[in-house]
C-alpha cells in the first residue's frame, strides 16, 4: 500500500478543514493550559462552547481540571476514543505526538499556528489519520461567515 502524502505548504481547501470539522466530535488539547490569558484557553473555551468534547493533556503535577474538564497527563491515558489531536507544542514536538495519536486511533493530527513537521505528518498519514498543520481550529471553525465585506468604507 503506498501513502499519497498531502503538500502541507499548499493552502488547504476549505472543504477539507470544514470537512474534518464537522466529522470529529472529541478533541484531545494537548498542551491545554489553564491561564486565561493563554491562546489555547481561548481555543478550548470556543470549541467546547461550541460542541465539541474536550479533553486537555497537560503532564503538569496537581493540574486536575481546565474549565470543569478533566485534565488528561497523556493522550494514553485518556479512558475514551478521540477522533482529532490538536497540538499546542513546540513543532519539534510534533513527531513523538504523532506517534501517540496514532497509537490510540485518532482520525486527525491537527498543529495549531506554528506547528509543522513534515515527519510527524508522514507518521501520521502513514496510519491514514487526516493532517492539518500551522491553522487553528477556532479561525477555520468561523471562517466561512468572515467574507471580506470590500464595499464598506474606512
Amino acid at each position: 500500500m503506498t501513502t499519497e502524502y498531502m503538500n502541507h505548504d499548499e493552502p488547504y481547501t476549505d472543504e477539507y478543514l470544514q470537512g474534518i470539522l464537522k466529522s470529529v466530535k472529541t478533541i484531545a488539547m494537548v498542551g491545554a493550559s489553564p491561564d486565561k490569558t493563554k491562546f489555547s484557553y481561548g481555543v478550548l473555551r470556543v470549541l467546547h462552547e461550541t460542541g465539541y468534547d474536550m479533553i486537555p493533556v497537560n503532564p503538569r503535577p496537581g493540574l486536575e481540571e481546565i474549565r470543569g474538564l478533566k485534565v488528561y497527563p497523556s493522550l494514553a491515558a485518556i479512558d475514551r476514543p478521540v477522533d482529532m489531536v490538536e497540538v499546542f507544542r513546540k513543532a519539534e514536538d510534533l513527531p513523538k505526538i504523532a506517534e501517540e495519536a496514532v497509537a490510540i486511533g485518532a482520525k486527525v493530527l491537527w498543529g495549531q499556528i506554528g506547528v509543522k513537521h513534515y515527519d510527524a505528518a508522514r507518521i501520521a498519514e502513514d496510519a491514514g489519520m487526516q493532517v492539518v498543520m500551522d491553522r487553528c481550529p477556532k479561525i477555520e471553525l468561523f471562517r466561512p461567515f468572515w467574507k471580506p465585506k470590500l464595499h464598506l468604507g474606512i
